[in-house]
């Protein structure tokens, strides 16, 4: 059973996220919060697997709160909701530690897959925000070196460089397999060594290594 904490300052939207979870036989919502001080609290108390949180609501954020819940609460691990205005948002929760992204007027089904991946240890990134994640990172660290000089690529074989090539374009498993012509397993298989050898913790880091490097340019 997978443990969720929902936190947004508006009610209806907690009910609204409540009632699409309750419908999932392996996830259950064990508390709520409406700032990132109540946020931070509720985690200390409940240990949820996953933390659903809104980027910006009054008094402390949630980059404030998941920068603390990643320090302090390694086992919570916080999936931002943001939308396309709030990319510097999004780029600050990233680094605070925030395991993923998803828009808030995700599909349910998109929402319920997110948490479940993210409840497995790996990052989310919805496709369409990869592109202001990649251009807010561009704007924050400058431009990305001319050559694909770091150390750590060089422990990934040709076909690890394309998957990780595809995974930063924010593709899924199902998508990457299919431009490959690999299957899903065999794509899912190099992502899980991928990581390790990079010294990555989700696909959501994979993103920004790949850019920092230069071994994806941005558009």
């Amino acid at each position: 059973m997978i443990s969720v904490l929902l936190v947004d300052d508006q009610p209806l939207l907690r009910m609204g996220f409540r009632l699409v979870l309750e419908t999932q036989p392996d996830i259950a919502v064990v508390g709520e919060a409406g700032d990132g001080a109540e946020a931070v609290a509720q985690v200390s108390a409940l240990c949820p697997d996953v933390v659903l949180m809104d980027v910006r609501m009054p008094g402390m954020d949630g980059i404030e709160a998941a920068k603390r819940i990643a320090r302090d609460h390694a086992g919570s691990r916080v999936l931002i909701l943001t939308t396309f205005d709030l990319d510097e948002y999004a780029f600050a929760a990233l680094r605070a530690g925030a395991a993923g992204f998803l828009l808030k007027n995700v599909q349910p089904a998109e929402m319920i897959a997110g948490i479940r991946t993210v409840a497995a240890g790996d990052g989310v990134v919805a496709p369409r925000l990869t592109r202001v994640l990649i251009e807010t990172f561009t704007r924050h660290a400058g431009a990305p070196p001319a050559s694909t000089d770091d150390p750590r690529l060089d422990r990934l074989t040709d076909r690890e460089r394309e998957v990780l090539i595809e995974m930063a374009k924010g593709l899924s498993n199902a998508e990457i397999a299919a431009g490959l012509g690999l299957s899903e397993a065999t794509v899912k298989t190099h992502v899980s060594r991928i990581l390790p050898k990079l010294g990555l913790r989700d696909r959501v880091q994979a993103v920004v290594l790949a850019y920092q490097t230069g071994l994806l340019r941005p558009p």
